[in-house]
């Protein structure tokens, strides 16, 4: 399996037990989708190596505490500290209407009511306070707010995001 394939679900952040269980910070709005589990890819060096889960539980809400099939020690368990837990994306539950995750629109066409095509979405960037489009115009970058005001229409189909921005703004950046 390769990381391409696949999504990020989390990374190992404490030991739990001396028994080899750990505690996972799940990067997700809804960690009870992923709390039975039977398998994930770890990280390791640059390979993604897969684990068999034994028994998983949600942890204090956040955290997914998990026994992982061959770790049964804390030796076991600090080898894998910090290390990254990811899934395929077949795994993923399918969106619908005008939620989307941000890999499905990498390549989609965004076009504004007012302005036209503005260009092709090339990445997220989600490091922000509110999560932006990024978006090629003839080799300038264009960023989008990711907001639900803004975001009229995707359409996976025609692989196209209808926005209806505020006047002016794509203009700032030609």
């Amino acid at each position: 399996m390769k990381k391409e394939d696949c999504f990020y679900l989390g990374k190992i952040v404490k030991k739990y037990s001396f028994k080899g269980e750990v505690l996972v910070k799940l990067d997700t709005d809804e960690p009870e989708l992923y709390e039975n589990l039977e398998s994930v890819f770890i990280a390791i060096g640059h390979d993604l190596v897969p684990f068999f889960i034994e028994e998983s539980s949600l942890h204090k809400s956040d955290l997914l505490r998990l026994r992982l099939e061959d770790v049964t020690t804390e030796e076991d368990a600090d080898a894998l500290m910090k290390t990254e837990l990811y899934l395929p994306l077949t795994a993923l539950p399918k969106l619908s209407g005008n939620k989307f995750y941000f890999h499905e629109i990498i390549g989609f066409t965004v076009e504004d009511k007012n302005f036209g095509k503005v260009g092709i979405v090339k990445g997220v960037n989600d490091t922000t306070a509110q999560s932006l489009f990024l978006i090629d115009r003839e080799d300038k970058e264009i960023l989008i707010p990711m907001n639900d005001e803004f975001v009229e229409k995707i359409d996976r189909d025609k692989r196209t995001i209808t926005v209806n921005t505020p006047e002016g703004l794509i203009e700032l950046y030609l």
